[in-house]
């Protein structure tokens, strides 16, 4: 019992804390396409393609700006 309650806890934490801008996507860095001092993630979700300047994946998803409303 006390096992399926800390399961449950374990879910409900992650969540609340994941990012849920970025969930879909799964970034991989590229090395061999890096240019000017930026890094080069493709995401193997969407296939979006971005550079970054401070060598670590996007926060956001690019297919999917948060600053984009549907109609």
């Amino acid at each position: 019992m006390l096992v399926v309650a800390g399961l449950v806890i374990a879910f409900v934490l992650v969540l609340i804390l994941s990012n849920r801008r970025t969930r879909s996507c799964r970034w991989r860095a590229d090395r061999r396409q890096d240019r000017d001092g930026q890094s080069y993630y493709r995401c193997m979700a969407c296939g979006a393609q971005v550079f970054t300047s401070n060598g670590k994946p996007p926060l956001d998803c690019a297919v999917n700006p948060r600053d984009t409303q549907e109609d």
